[in-house]
């Protein structure tokens, strides 16, 4: 059960909660040192999304896929998606004194991955396995490329005002369309499977 894909895959769940306590600390730290600690959570949010490439790489690669693994790896996925959205709505703007992230994206996001989850599950019920497609590998890559800009957003390398604040804006309302758009292709390329009588 624990071959080496599964173990990096449990690593990812157990790296994502690190993120979630660093970045919930690092405020408490004097100068410089939170900063060094926003750097750090940031380093391992970096490791963590790349373990997501490595564990089906190797599994597929090596014929290691497993049933453990099939279950695991969508859930850590999902936790580390979502405790990133979330951090991202607990960071305030001290210019604006607004989230980073309003809670409606967060909803959005959420509100697919039930939604698909429960497809899948329907699917699993009926005998039948739905595969991520193109349009969930091109979801996963926007959501990994948002995390990048609102990393640098949260270190405050690239303060949230102006040009930044914009294109954040507009990367935001991206990730939304192409979360739902996504959700909605599986819905009705698997359409038989809710509306068979």
């Amino acid at each position: 059960m624990m071959n080496l894909p599964n173990k990096i895959t449990v690593s990812r769940i157990i790296l994502v909660f690190i993120v979630l306590i660093l970045a919930n600390v690092y405020y408490k730290f004097p100068h410089p040192y939170d900063y060094a600690i926003q750097v750090i959570a940031v380093i391992i949010t970096a490791i963590a999304a790349m373990t997501d490439l490595i564990d089906g790489w190797i599994a597929r690669k090596y014929n290691l896929v497993s049933d453990f693994g099939k279950l695991i790896d969508p859930l850590a996925d999902k936790i580390f998606v979502m405790t990133i959205f979330i951090i991202f709505v607990e960071t305030v703007n001290p210019v604006t004194r607004h989230s980073m992230l309003p809670g409606w994206v967060v909803v959005v996001v959420l509100a697919r991955e039930f939604l698909v989850t429960g497809l899948r599950s329907l699917a699993a019920a009926k005998g039948d396995v739905i595969a991520a497609d193109n349009l969930g590998k091109l979801k996963t890559a926007t959501q990994m490329g948002f995390f990048v800009f609102g990393g640098f957003i949260w270190l405050n390398i690239l303060p949230l005002q102006g040009a930044i604040k914009v294109m954040w804006c507009i990367s935001m309302g991206i990730v939304a369309m192409i979360t739902i758009y996504s959700g909605l292709g599986y819905f009705i390329k698997y359409r038989h499977l809710y509306l068979n009588p």
